[in-house]
């Protein structure tokens, strides 16, 4: 059992205000907490989510934890950066909500809305480091107040000479200083709206937002996700054109994992160019992936692949899982370098369900899937037992790995044609060994 918040605004400390409509009315907040809600996830749950297989409660626990997560960071920064002008933005943020929950819900829990929260608390705790753009929460007031329709009127000020709304877009002032807004501000010819991908879905390309990807932090000690610059019309219309087939693919393949990423992505950030890998998710941007262009099979399976870290880093928002520290010594076939616990977990979980689209899409018919199964599920039945076997898992994570393995067991039911998984295990075994040689100290960890 786990807790988390509910989905309302949170109300401004000493501040009175209409309560916002709760979407979940029905679940109790603990006393003094306003908006707190109960999260219970069950046995059927957790090996429902295991399998990597979408399902309704499934999807339903992973928006909600996302949205508890998302109030909860907002509640810290509000109490964090007390003062007029925040007073003043959040006051416009509870008027909007007045009229259109839905709009400011919506700019509230856009994945880099996540991003700012937790990079202008880190930067409000820590005074001896850059200021926090506290500014930020105004654009995200006018962002919900220009989407629900009411009349308002506020001042911001542009950073390196644009004013991005969350959502929306942005907006090119015509000279520096501060641009004063009103519900009248968006319909001008100095707007560009963020892409809309095609498909009616919500998904947006997020070529704008400047907390699309979080700052570079030196201390992690990894290679900073770079995002694209700002797409030409070419640019857009290319992605637009991936996305389509992307979507036509996983239709066709696997129509439960396609409304799966339409009710999980709210945004899509295209990487740089020069960037190795072909897809990203970062926790602090939840609902979002970050894609580099490629062409709609292999974007398909990026998408597959990026929904399932989503989703496991939303339950480990709410559950443990293991108690590993992030000592990097576990083989993992997808990857040359030894990965701690946690990475091990969240690689072995999403090439689960990449394995189990390749063997939709080869029953489908579809060039090369076998193969592609094939080996992706000889990586995943390789590492299985090594995490099933590690005594950091706690009980929780141990069924939770217990239910991979199960999915993982039940490809059996129809098994790629002639000796192409033989042909598979034995390649992997070779990868085993050489990985092994190169660490020999690790080798424990690699199942040998």
């Amino acid at each position: 059992m786990t807790h988390g918040t509910g989905t309302g605004l949170p109300a401004q400390r000493n501040a009175p205000r209409t309560p916002a409509r709760p979407e979940q009315p029905e679940q109790p907040a603990p006393p003094g907490t306003p908006g707190l809600a109960r999260f219970t996830v069950s046995s059927h749950t957790l090996r429902t989510l295991a399998s990597t297989e979408p399902s309704e409660e499934g999807t339903r626990l992973v928006r909600d934890v996302r949205r508890s997560k998302r109030l909860l960071l907002l509640r810290a920064v509000l109490d964090a950066a007390p003062g007029a002008e925040t007073a003043e933005h959040w006051a416009l943020l509870e008027e909007a909500e007045r009229q259109d929950p839905a709009a400011v819900r919506d700019v509230l829990h856009y994945p880099a809305t996540g991003v700012w929260a937790e990079e202008t608390l880190r930067r409000l705790h820590a005074p001896q480091g850059p200021p926090p753009d506290l500014g930020h929460l105004g654009a995200l007031a006018a962002a919900a107040a220009l989407r629900a329709g009411i009349g308002f009127k506020t001042t911001l000020r542009p950073v390196n000479g644009r004013l991005v709304l969350p959502t929306l877009g942005l907006l090119r002032p015509h000279g520096p200083g501060r641009l004063a807004l009103t519900e009248r501000s968006w319909d001008t010819a100095d707007a560009l709206p963020l892409h809309a991908l095609p498909g009616g879905g919500p998904t947006s390309l997020d070529d704008l937002d400047p907390y699309r990807v979080p700052p570079p932090d030196p201390a992690a000690g990894t290679a900073p996700v770079r995002p694209a610059r700002r797409l030409t019309p070419k640019g857009h219309k290319r992605w637009d054109i991936q996305w389509a087939g992307a979507h036509t693919l996983l239709e066709r393949y696997d129509s439960a994992r396609a409304e799966e990423t339409g009710r999980l992505l709210r945004s899509v950030v295209p990487l740089a160019g020069g960037t190795r890998s072909s897809g990203a998710t970062l926790p602090a941007a939840a609902g979002s992936v970050l894609a580099r262009a490629q062409a709609p099979p292999a974007l398909a399976a990026t998408l597959v692949h990026e929904v399932q870290h989503g989703k496991l880093a939303a339950l480990a928002d709410v559950l443990t899982l293991h108690t590993a520290d992030r000592t990097p010594r576990y083989w993992a076939p997808w990857r040359a370098d030894p990965r701690p616990l946690e990475g091990l977990l969240h690689g072995t979980y999403a090439h689960l369900a990449l394995a189990g689209y390749w063997q939709h899409a080869a029953l489908y018919g579809a060039r090369g899937a076998w193969a592609q199964h094939a080996r992706i599920r000889a990586q995943v039945a390789a590492v299985l037992p090594v995490l099933r076997a590690d005594p950091a898992l706690t009980v929780t994570g141990r069924e939770f790995v217990d239910g991979m393995a199960a999915a993982e067991r039940a490809m059996d039911a129809t098994p790629p044609p002639g000796d192409q998984h033989a042909g598979a295990r034995r390649a992997l075994e070779r990868e085993r060994r050489a990985w092994c040689a190169a660490h020999p100290e690790l080798a424990p960890f690699a199942g040998v």
